[in-house]
């Protein structure tokens, strides 16, 4: 009787290979021409200002409506199971769910309100 194992493992093997070929065979093949656009700082197409001396500042706006992407995710990663089990939950849920809808909305208004939304 075999290990059960024994194909995970194979398939774990078998991923690391490629991910360990593949960065290898770029470092090989891959072109080594740098130049100054190339090692430039790239932040979704955000010029860095102002332009200090090594690295430059982002809009903060930028990571305004990053956080606000990731705090609705985890909203929805929260609402997508109440809401399928709503029946079982019953009031309890419901006033739960509408205490944390209610902890969301309030730095987003507030993040509204100043204008980091506001793309001028």
């Amino acid at each position: 009787m075999t290990n059960p194992y024994i194909p995970i493992i194979v398939m774990a093997s078998l991923a690391l290979l490629m991910a360990v070929g593949g960065i290898a065979a770029s470092a090989v093949i891959g072109p080594k021409r740098y130049n100054k656009v190339k090692v430039d700082a790239y932040e979704c197409g955000i010029q860095p200002s102002p332009h200090a001396v090594g690295m430059g500042r982002f809009p903060i706006k930028y990571y305004l409506v990053a956080m606000t992407f990731i705090i609705f995710d985890i909203e929805v990663v929260f609402l997508y199971p109440w809401a399928v089990a709503f029946s079982e939950l019953a009031i309890f849920g419901l006033v739960a769910m509408l205490g944390f809808i209610f902890l969301i909305t309030v730095p987003f208004v507030y993040e509204w309100r100043r204008g980091g939304l506001d793309w001028d």
